[in-house]
């Protein structure tokens, strides 16, 4: 049996700059970060004929073409596997799909680097994130950025520019270990209970991008220009004007879409501001999933949110990407 575990991902500055029809323009630019909870994919080739697929639902299709889901299906069609008729794929993850974490990107990209582990091969993290996005993107007309499947695939606090090309660079992030023992200290992370599709608010903003909509243009390019903010506050350890920049970046978000937040939402995060945050904002294109904070008094705001009946969940740095834990 093989087994391929991705990271799930926060957004930590310059969220929405990656989707094509900004950078092919402008070019892109955030940061995100790998976090220590995951998706996990396992596969084996069976003695009996078929396919047997476990994720949220169950199929036993005899052929790849009538595989329902369409990242499994695409995946097997782009490495040349169509013709596998005796194989059982199984995914679980740590955290529920749909709550802003990245977890399709780490899906795509676990199956991916098992697939490739089936016949002995590897793959180097940038091609792994890269062919992620041309069966997400390309194959299957997703209207969703990159910087989920490239902060699966290379992991760690690392920093993207999505250049007019389509090309992507990366670069770790060199904070120092008191900034990274502050950023885990003090940031923190409930769940609202909402699952949701980012479908919808980032096709909203893609067709705005691709008219040349002049609000959602000046909108993403100040977000870029707080991403480059949010790399110089970290490289100088100040993560409380982070705090500062992601209450700036939360209220952009806001003005992209009327579906980013809610009265329930805003009640939250004006809870959270007023319980020890220096600021937060929704991780993820919006209308449900996580709310992230960073905290001038932890135990303040964890009270409050508790109160409030939010799950925490914790934020903790996984170096590491993509990567099989058993063949």
């Amino acid at each position: 049996m093989i087994i391929a575990r991705s990271p799930l991902r926060i957004s930590i500055g310059g969220g929405g700059t990656d989707l094509p029809s900004y950078y092919q323009e402008r070019e892109g630019f955030l940061l995100a970060m790998a976090i220590r909870k995951h998706v996990y994919v396992s596969l084996q080739r069976t003695l009996e004929p078929g396919l047997l697929l476990k994720y949220s639902q169950i199929e036993r299709p005899a052929r790849v073409v009538e595989i329902q889901h369409p990242i499994i299906r695409e995946s097997l069609l782009e490495l040349g596997l169509g013709g596998e008729a005796a194989l059982e794929i199984t995914s679980v993850a740590d955290i529920p799909a749909g709550t802003g974490l990245g977890s399709s990107g780490s899906f795509t990209t676990a199956l991916l680097k098992a697939l490739h582990a089936l016949d002995g091969r590897g793959i180097p993290p940038h091609e792994l994130a890269e062919q992620a996005c041309r069966i997400e993107i390309d194959r299957l007309g997703e209207p969703i950025g990159k910087q989920d499947q490239y902060i699966a695939a290379m992991g760690g606090l690392t920093g993207f520019t999505f250049r007019r090309d389509g090309t992507v660079a990366a670069e770790a992030l060199p904070v120092s270990a008191a900034t990274l023992a502050d950023l885990q200290a003090n940031t923190l992370m409930f769940f609202t209970g909402r699952t949701r599709s980012a479908g919808t608010i980032l096709a909203e903003q893609d067709r705005a991008s691709r008219a040349m909509d002049a609000g959602m243009l000046a909108n993403l390019d100040r977000v870029k220009a707080l991403g480059y903010e949010t790399r110089d506050a970290f490289l100088k350890g100040d993560l409380a004007r982070w705090g500062e920049i992601m209450r700036e970046h939360w209220e952009a978000k806001k003005r992209r879409s009327g579906a980013m937040s809610n009265p329930q939402i805003d009640a939250w995060y004006d809870l959270a501001m007023a319980s020890g945050a220096v600021g937060g904002k929704l991780v993820g294109a919006g209308g449900g999933g996580f709310l992230l904070f960073y905290a001038h008094d932890v135990a303040r705001l964890r009270a409050a949110m508790r109160g409030a009946g939010l799950a925490e969940v914790p934020v903790v740095l996984d170096p590491e990407g993509t990567t099989l834990i058993a063949r």
